[in-house]
């Protein structure tokens, strides 16, 4: 496949004129003027698949729930929403539950990885339950417990070693003997957390390396006590932010871009009625009321997102945030806080052939997935 006359979105974050070369599912050649009749997209720009690494769901399925053909259909509708790489993320259940989750989906990405039509399922992300009662959110508390690497591994196992990031509260009994014994063999990211600014900077200093939807449940930032978002600032972590303007205000869009820099990622944190009308819907064994773009539970308590990435991203660049740096906190970024980097997230000789064509108002033109045009 050769596209022309593209406006390209390039590894170093800058756009240029330039032909894409795929040769199979890869990208074999990125420059101007490159050999061969192809297509000329006439100046339209091409960025990256997006990587979405927080996402419970869509158009009525949930990761936690369901089974192949629920996350067949889910996939279709990321990819024709420009996301072509996704973690699934689990809720806070009960430890069967959790359990029979992870089988599902670890026996899925095994079966199927490289043979979808639609987004690829690159690994999960186990959001809970290892979390402050004070701080829970949407995660329902009967399910909480204090971390434990003897827990993680049993559902890591039940996974297939398909976890790819795992949440938890930093400040709870046993958080230190958990990241002592996990760092280094899963991305470990501070979540619906109580803890202050000394305890959060403790462990990212012990190897925490990520955040979870700041600002959301987790301590503020004040000017005298900057809690887990000011340590999340003061370090080099990388830090989720979701832009739908529902969980952030637009101007905490803006500043925080500016204060993270290339460490923020956007992520959509999706349930299940993303791509679906106001309803009733579920999320981690709780209701959830949607209504005008909103999900929330009985207690008026946001309970995850109604809306995908490729619109989060959107809608941060219609914010203010630098088209660049959203396109980069919606790909390249996300792709490198799993680790898969070398493989996606970029327009670059190598890299998977997973390319998103729109035009000057970011509506989607056409998805590519592999190097195929998908079809819906």
């Amino acid at each position: 496949m050769l596209l022309q006359n593209a406006r390209v979105f390039l590894p170093d974050g800058s756009f240029a004129q330039a032909d894409i070369l795929s040769e199979g599912d890869v990208i074999a050649e990125v420059g101007p003027h490159l050999p061969g009749d192809g297509e000329d997209l006439a100046g339209l720009t091409v960025i990256p698949g997006l990587c979405d690494i927080h996402t419970h769901g869509c158009v009525g399925g949930d990761w936690s729930r369901g089974g192949a053909e629920d996350y067949r259909r889910m996939l279709r509708y990321y990819a024709a929403n420009g996301v072509t790489s996704v973690c699934a993320a689990t809720m806070s259940l009960p430890e069967t539950p959790l359990r029979e989750a992870m089988a599902r989906l670890g026996a899925f990405i095994g079966a199927e990885r490289d043979s979808l039509s639609g987004a690829a399922m690159c690994g999960i992300n186990m959001e809970g339950p290892f979390f402050s009662g004070e701080k829970c959110g949407a995660q329902d508390p009967e399910n909480l417990r204090e971390p434990s690497a003897t827990f993680f591994e049993e559902m890591q196992a039940a996974a297939g070693g398909h976890i790819l990031l795992c949440d938890f509260a930093p400040e709870l009994p046993g958080a230190d003997a958990f990241l002592a014994a996990e760092r280094g063999k899963v991305v470990l990211s501070l979540a619906h957390t109580a803890a202050d600014y000394e305890t959060a900077r403790r462990a990212i200093e012990a190897g925490a390396g990520h955040v979870t939807h700041l600002y959301n449940a987790m301590t503020p930032f004040t000017h005298r006590a900057p809690g887990v978002v000011g340590a999340a600032f003061d370090s080099p972590v990388t830090a989720e932010l979701i832009a739908d303007g529902v969980h952030v205000d637009p101007a905490a869009v803006r500043v925080t871009f500016r204060m993270l820099g290339g460490r923020a990622v956007l992520i959509s944190d999706s349930m299940e009625a993303c791509g679906m009308p106001d309803g009733v819907y579920e999320l981690g064994g709780q209701e959830v009321f949607v209504r005008g773009g909103r999900a929330l539970l009985r207690d008026g308590t946001i309970a995850g997102s109604c809306t995908n990435l490729f619109t989060c991203m959107v809608r941060a660049i219609r914010f203010g945030v630098p088209e660049c740096d959203a396109v980069m906190a919606a790909t390249g970024t996300p792709a490198r806080v799993i680790g898969l980097e070398k493989h996606i997230g970029s327009i670059a000789p190598g890299r998977k052939a997973d390319l998103v064509v729109v035009d000057g108002d970011y509506h989607i033109r056409r998805v590519y997935t592999g190097g195929r045009e998908f079809g819906g």
